[in-house]
């Protein structure tokens, strides 16, 4: 990931507004893409892409994973899943606690599950990271993550985006958003 410094004026009036570009799109991955395959993390989020390629949900699939990921935000949470005296069981009903409540895909699930039984869950924000650039990668998406002081409202997010992608020629971009007070 090479950050880029952007500068655009698009109607926004906001102070403290960063933008890197992480996504792959228009480097075509080279070195990354080794990287990627030579990691564990890599290697999982590429089977998770091609599972959720062949059952036509990568999208909701990378919206499982955000909410997943959210939700190991929470330091309580992850050492849930990461702490060895939890028990295997207990992680399991907990996932499939979460997916019976609709909340995620069966085959997440699963893949959770995985990482669960093989004790590798503790790479999952590194699987994350690397699913997101798969993700980037298969439907040509320019991720520019945004920095600012205040939440940003979706009609400025959208005008972001629409800049970005005419700065960078991207077919499509993803705007990730941090709030950095």
């Amino acid at each position: 990931m090479y950050p880029v410094k952007l500068s655009f004026s698009c109607g926004l009036r906001i102070q403290n507004l960063s933008i890197k570009l992480a996504g792959t799109s228009r480097r075509g991955g080279g070195a990354s893409n080794a990287k990627m395959a030579d990691s564990a993390a890599g290697s999982y989020a590429a089977a998770l892409a091609e599972g959720a390629v062949a059952n036509g949900t990568l999208e909701a699939t990378l919206k499982d994973l955000d909410l997943v990921d959210k939700l190991f935000s929470n330091a309580t949470n992850f050492n849930n899943f990461t702490n060895p005296i939890v028990s295997l069981e207990d992680k399991h009903a907990l996932i499939n606690d979460i997916t019976a409540s609709g909340k995620l895909q069966i085959h997440v699930c699963n893949f959770l599950n995985i990482l669960i039984e093989s004790k590798q869950i503790d790479l999952f924000k590194e699987i994350v990271k690397e699913f997101e650039l798969v993700y980037n990668k298969l439907t040509e998406t320019e991720l520019a993550v945004v920095s600012s002081v205040v939440k940003l409202e979706e009609q400025h997010q959208a005008q972001i985006a629409k800049q970005v992608q005419k700065l960078t020629g991207a077919k499509n971009v993803r705007v990730k958003t941090i709030i950095d007070e």
